[in-house]
């Protein structure tokens, strides 16, 4: 992922949450996080996009990302 965050994280804002933050909590019951890793990828208002379980090609966030940024 921070390979993904040096690319675009000029047009992509990167967000880590753990999922033992109690700090956090809040926005993790509200995305339904469950396990370690589980990723989203949100709208500019909050809203879920897409999101993926487990392990993830890097290549299925390179298209994800691609086509929010056309």
């Amino acid at each position: 992922m921070h390979g993904l965050e040096a690319k675009y994280g000029e047009r992509i804002q990167f967000t880590y949450l753990d999922i033992d933050d109690p700090n956090t909590s809040e926005l993790k019951r509200a995305l339904g996080y469950r396990v370690q890793p589980h990723l989203f990828l949100l709208d500019g208002n909050g809203g879920v996009i897409q999101q993926w379980l487990g392990f993830v090609a890097e290549e299925e966030f390179v298209a994800a990302f691609e086509g929010v940024l056309k």
